[in-house]
């Protein structure tokens, strides 16, 4: 019965990965529009009431879509190499970040809808990949804003920059957008880049404050009195 049991929920499953991957490569062909339950159901091989059962609508479907391929994109960040080199991994990241938007219009579109980046896991994934990447550079003293401004200044450029491009029609997309624009949060949230102004202090307390977490000589009370002090000399 056991075995039974099992068998019916691994057939569920390749079900559901099966409709799943049907639906995205639809969106892939032909937008978020190419995908009814009736074109989904006829491509993957089942009954429409299968779809019901397993996504309860056409927008559970396209969550479970969305889910599914922002986190083999996840994936592959996280598995990526990490140098020494903060700054160089955030450069890779940003352009690693715009060529899959380019790469997957539709989805990209799709994963970008504000209410269905809130439902979506590894939505919250890809913004601790960039979390982290920020705060390798706050360590090596290179931000000179706070950690949460610059990942939300970067989340937000990455997002629109791409979405700016999609809209264009491919004969007049400007292919130089993403990089004037990552140029320009640089200048604005790193020290020593172009015409980006000097960080000075800031810039060191918003590196002690990355590193803070670290020390062993402080008690917790101690931290986050410590924590408070630098957090409001980096935003003087």
């Amino acid at each position: 019965m056991e075995s039974d049991m099992g068998g019916r929920g691994d057939d569920r499953n390749r079900t559901r990965a099966d409709i799943v991957d049907v639906a995205a490569r639809l969106i892939n062909e032909g937008g978020v529009g190419a995908v009814t339950t009736r074109s989904v159901a006829a491509a993957a091989g089942v009954q429409a009431p299968t779809i019901y059962r397993l996504f309860g609508d056409k927008e559970g479907l396209l969550d479970a879509v969305a889910e599914h391929v922002f986190s083999a994109y996840v994936d592959t960040k996280r598995s990526g190499v990490q140098t020494d080199d903060a700054l160089a991994d955030l450069d890779r990241g940003w352009s690693t970040h715009v060529g899959f938007g380019l790469a997957n219009p539709a989805l990209f579109t799709l994963l970008a809808e504000p209410e269905r980046g809130k439902r979506l896991t590894a939505s919250a994934g890809g913004i601790d990949i960039l979390r982290e990447r920020v705060h390798r550079v706050a360590l090596a003293g290179r931000l000179a804003v706070t950690e949460r401004r610059a990942v939300d200044m970067i989340h937000a450029a990455g997002t629109g920059v791409v979405l700016a491009l999609l809209a264009m029609p491919i004969e007049r997309r400007d292919s130089a957008l993403a990089d004037s624009i990552y140029a320009a949060i640089k200048r604005a949230v790193l020290t020593d880049v172009d015409d980006a102004p000097s960080a000075g202090i800031s810039a060191a307390a918003i590196a002690l404050r990355a590193g803070l977490s670290e020390t062993s000589v402080l008690s917790e009370a101690e931290r986050v009195l410590m924590a408070e002090w630098l957090d409001r000399i980096a935003a003087d």
